[in-house]
């Protein structure tokens, strides 16, 4: 697959991919990728198994990318066929992630995100609201 140009700079010459959330891989810079991971998995004292999970989940499948001069890379077979990706591919920026979607996957989800995104916002300030 070919990067788009837009995300090339920021991700960096060696970027990670992995295994993400709904299907999907994610992309992040190695500067990124530890930060990702403390916002996944807390600063919890004790590995707790939800942390254990995470691990196993996302640093169990990253793998570190080494782009061509036109932002070409090989993603591993094993990703690949997690997310299901065929010919055509979706990038998302996300702030310090890509996220990598096979395209009509991508308008399924995009699809259903749209039916509840006022559920969505309601949900999220009340649990701002509630300090969670």
């Amino acid at each position: 697959m070919a990067l788009p140009s837009k995300f090339r700079k920021e991700l960096g010459q060696k970027p990670i991919v992995a295994k993400w959330y709904e299907d999907c891989l994610v992309i992040v810079s190695k500067a990124n990728w530890n930060v990702l991971l403390q916002r996944l998995t807390g600063e919890a004292a004790i590995i707790t198994a939800p942390v254990r999970d995470t691990d196993r989940f996302i640093l169990g499948s990253a793998y570190e990318l080494e782009p061509d001069n036109q932002g070409r890379m090989i993603i591993p077979e094993s990703l690949a066929s997690y997310a299901s990706l065929k010919e055509e591919i979706i990038f998302l920026g996300l702030g310090e992630r890509v996220e990598v979607w096979d395209k009509q996957d991508w308008k399924k989800r995009e699809g259903l995100i749209a039916d509840k995104a006022a559920n969505l916002i309601e949900e999220i300030a009340k649990n701002e609201k509630e300090g969670r």
